[in-house]
């Protein structure tokens, strides 16, 4: 695989804080008594410090209105997109001049513009039913929490839907009108993220090299030889998008939501969809062979500003990667043992900081398959973890043990920076504490 030496990107986030020390007189006797009246007059600590009334709220140790100084509370009277009685958030409805609507909306919210051009809001969701498989609803919950784990470790927001927006829009298509309606719900995020339930981070610090897809609107995975030249249905997962929330973003969907169940060309699309590409044996019209569609059809319209990655796991295979993480765990410990910054503990907030030193050591690790690089995500796809009916090329035991081992994997790069980690990565809840300078001293009865 090619290498790309700047994936890991460090972000800085701006945290305020400052200790005042106040000087009240002279007088031995009058500092007595401002002491007391102190001790005796102030508020009881309250959950929320931005209620206290004491000094520290009106310094920089208060809490902030938000992310990154966002101001929540300010929502000025004059008139904005959303008061439009025209304005719908549902799939059908069209959208026009998006992009003006989100920068009016970005001026009269100043607080949110900066930085907003690098902004991630994250998708994912699972049925509104519980699970068949007995187990699902379980590791649903743990490819929740890893999502929600990976976000709050690089500052993205998260939405998470259980319902349908669009009733005849089921299974995968469920997500395109869950997509736009999070773009007109969130007018602060230049990335919307898409991520299927059944998908793992399994690099914990690696972050999207947004830099690389300026020109384009929408990332998808995907190996452009294999739509242009074998025209196969599987030459991209549309499992995990990203996709920038503009109006170029809102016409596409549209399109593509064309060739779903609610649009009267469905079963056309079908037909037309299996004519295309010879590789596709079912008969339905698929939201995965729809975007193949567009990227080889539509080339000037669409496929131009459609970046299709395949220099690193935007979603990888996990029948090809689970296998790899022991080996790959292994490479990291010897690289954590011989450098000491990297053991070095370190407050969960800052710990982006540390990429760059990991990227050199893992300079020439290179990216997918093959490499000894952490794969960034890791995708269960056949596996069904809530129906349980997996492809029957392979047990459902395996989908479950190899489950159990990415999330634990991903799961011991969380704990670390809370001075644990999971012994066995088929134990569920063994967490022995990590004496310090961990791995240089060792764990007493090892973790894998």
């Amino acid at each position: 695989m090619p290498k790309h030496n700047s994936l890991l990107r460090t972000k800085t986030s701006s945290f305020f804080s400052s200790c005042f020390l106040y000087a009240a007189g002279t007088s031995a006797s009058f500092l007595l008594a401002w002491a007391f009246w102190s001790f005796f007059s102030s508020p009881a600590p309250s959950a929320n410090p931005s209620f206290s009334r004491g000094l520290a709220s009106e310094a920089a140790l208060s809490c902030p209105a938000g992310k990154a100084g966002h101001n929540r509370s300010y929502d000025p009277p004059d008139p904005t997109f959303y008061d439009d009685p025209e304005l719908s958030y549902t799939i059908e409805k069209t959208i026009k001049n998006w992009d003006e609507k989100r920068r009016e909306w970005l001026e009269k919210h100043p607080s949110f513009a900066a930085g907003a051009a690098d902004r991630i809001l994250m998708v994912t969701g699972s049925q509104a039913t519980p699970c068949k498989n007995p187990i699902g609803d379980h590791l649903l919950l743990r490819f929740f929490k890893n999502k929600a784990d990976y976000c709050r470790i690089h500052g993205y927001d998260i939405f998470y839907n259980t319902v349908l927006l669009q009733p005849k829009m089921f299974s995968f298509w469920a997500k395109m009108p869950a997509v736009k309606a999070v773009m007109l719900a969130h007018p602060e995020a230049e990335w919307i993220w898409w991520v299927d339930s059944d998908t793992a981070f399994t690099d914990m610090d690696f972050t999207l090299p947004l830099d690389r897809y300026k020109a384009h609107n929408l990332v998808v995975h995907g190996w452009p030889h294999l739509i242009h030249r074998e025209k196969s249905w599987t030459g991209l997962n549309a499992g995990v998008f990203l996709m920038r929330n503009c109006q170029w973003s809102m016409d596409f969907m549209e399109e593509w939501a064309s060739m779903g169940p609610q649009a009267p060309e469905y079963d056309k699309w079908g037909v037309i969809q299996r004519t295309t590409f010879k590789d596709k044996t079912f008969p339905e019209s698929d939201d995965q062979t729809g975007l193949a569609y567009l990227i080889l059809k539509e080339r000037e319209k669409w496929g131009n500003k459609i970046y299709m990655e395949d220099e690193y796991y935007f979603e990888g295979y996990w029948m090809e990667i689970v296998g790899t993480l022991e080996n790959i765990t292994d490479a990291y410990t010897g690289i954590e043992k011989r450098e000491r910054r990297l053991r070095r503990r370190h407050a969960e907030r800052v710990g982006e900081s540390y990429g760059k030193v990991w990227e050199e050591h893992l300079k020439d690790a290179g990216y997918g398959r093959g490499s000894w690089r952490r794969p960034f995500m890791t995708h269960f796809t056949g596996c069904q973890p809530c129906s349980g009916d997996h492809n029957q090329m392979y047990s459902g035991q395996s989908c479950w043990d190899a489950m159990q081992i990415a999330l634990k994997n991903a799961d011991n790069q969380v704990l670390r920076r809370y001075g644990f980690v999971h012994r066995d990565l088929l134990d569920t809840s063994t967490v022995p504490p990590l004496p310090f300078d961990y791995p240089a001293s060792d764990l007493v009865g090892g973790a894998s």
